[in-house]
Formats: C-alpha cells, sequence, structure tokens
C-alpha cells in the first residue's frame, strides 16, 4: 500500500549493506518502502550512488543524500518529512536484517499498529525484549513530538527512549518470534569498523548516556509522555 509503511536507514561507511539488506527486504517478502540516508561527505559516496542507480526501478526503495547530521539528526530530519504522508514509520540501522517467518514481518507491523498510536518491535537475537533497537511506530507519534527520538541522542540510548514511550502511553509490542536481526559486534556477527568504534567510543557513550538521563529524569520524558497520553486520549 503506497504511504503505509517506511523503514528509514541512516547509513554511512557501509554501501555493501545495501545490496544485503536489499535481499533481505526480497527474501521475507517485505512489501515496506525503504529509504537509505546517506552523507554527502561519506568516503563510499559513490558505492551509495551506484546502488541507488542500480535499484532504481524498484519502486519501494528510495535514497536520499544529505549534510550529515548523525545517527540521530538523520533519523528526525528523514522521519519528519515522512511523517507527513506514510502511516506507520519504522528505524533499523544498516547492521540490521529482517528474517523470514511464517509471516512477512512488515505485515506484523502493520497489523500491530493498526488499532491506533503505538509502538511495536521485534527481536533482534541480542538485547531480545530489553532494548528497541530496530523499531515500527504510527507516524501520529513522530507529528505530536516533532521528532522519531530525542534530538538531543546522537547514536546511543535511542532505544531506551522508545521502550520508556511506548511503557508510558501503554501501547507497546514485543514480538519475540518476528526476528529482525542485529549484525553487531557484540553477537561477534560483524567486524568492528569505523563507525562502530565512532559511536561506542568512551566519549559518545559518556555523553549519549548523559543525555538520556537528563532527557528522562530532568523533565524531558515526562513532557514528551504527557503529549502521548493525550494523543492516545489517556
Amino acid at each position: 500500500m503506497a504511504d503505509d509503511l517506511l523503514v528509514i536507514i541512516p547509513t554511512r561507511g557501509r554501501p555493501q549493506a545495501v545490496p544485503a539488506i536489499v535481499d533481505a527486504w526480497n527474501e521475507t517478502g517485505a512489501t515496506a518502502d525503504l529509504l537509505f540516508a546517506v552523507d554527502t561527505d561519506d568516503p563510499e559516496l559513490a558505492a551509495y550512488k551506484a546502488h541507488a542507480t542500480e535499484l532504481k526501478g524498484d519502486e519501494r526503495i528510495r535514497f536520499t543524500f544529505g549534510k550529515r547530521r548523525r545517527l540521530c539528526g538523520t533519523l528526525n530530519a528523514q522521519a519528519v518529512k515522512a511523517a507527513k504522508t506514510y502511516r506507520f514509520l519504522a528505524f533499523m540501522g544498516d547492521d540490521h536484517r529482517p528474517r523470514p517467518a511464517a509471516a512477512p514481518w512488515d505485515a506484523r507491523i502493520r497489523e500491530c499498529l493498526s488499532g491506533g498510536p503505538g509502538i511495536v518491535y521485534g527481536n533482534d537475537l541480542l538485547q531480545g525484549e530489553k532494548m528497541a533497537t530496530a523499531v515500527a511506530m504510527t507516524s501520529d507519534i513522530v507529528q505530536t513530538l516533532g521528532y522519531m527520538a530525542p534530538p538531543q541522542l546522537v547514536h546511543l540510548c535511542l532505544d531506551l527512549c522508545w521502550i520508556e514511550w511506548g511503557k508510558g502511553m501503554q501501547r507497546i509490542t514485543y514480538l519475540d518470534d518476528m526476528v529482525i536481526e542485529h549484525l553487531h559486534p557484540a553477537a561477534q556477527k560483524a567486524v568492528v569498523d569505523t563507525g562502530y568504534v565512532e559511536c561506542n567510543s568512551p566519549e559518545q557513550v559518556a555523553s549519549d548516556s548523559a543525555a538520556y538521563y537528563e532527557y528522562r529524569d530532568g523533565g524531558g520524558l515526562e513532557a514528551d509522555l504527557a503529549k502521548l497520553r493525550a494523543l492516545v486520549g489517556g
């Protein structure tokens, strides 16, 4: 269904992820639209543009090229735009892969979110129910808050905020059998590259952790939950 579900994937330095993700779409029978958000200063920009040309005939797949905003900034910029036309929005990292199941994963997302404002996530085979490392939500959440993740974050702790939102508005679903695998070095499923080094550096961990706790305990979360509860009529 056009303008139904969009999956946003901010990506940098990993053009090889593009065909692998497209293969996962095809293997799972996904009909969700897919947006790769690429930085114009990416050292691998030419390879990304080559993939964009190769995939031009697939109506599900789009690329956008813009200035570097880091993961959270890029996700928010694209989500705010897409919320105007899409009913559901999802985030995956470029190291996530949906896996085949009895029912297509994107159909499960639509089913779970069709009843009104809410958040749904699956099993990443690493954090499981503890963290929504890949997530989907109704676009009215993004429209209500003005972002898909707190903008004071850069790369880490977004998944913790999504759990807080969903629990706080009592509209969150975890699907253990909907596998969206996280191919992360922590699970020994990827080699540490410059992207992992940057986003997991002690400085980035400290910065995003401090921003998350300030958001959670300093009034930001409660202000957002008040808006979300109003959205669901609670």
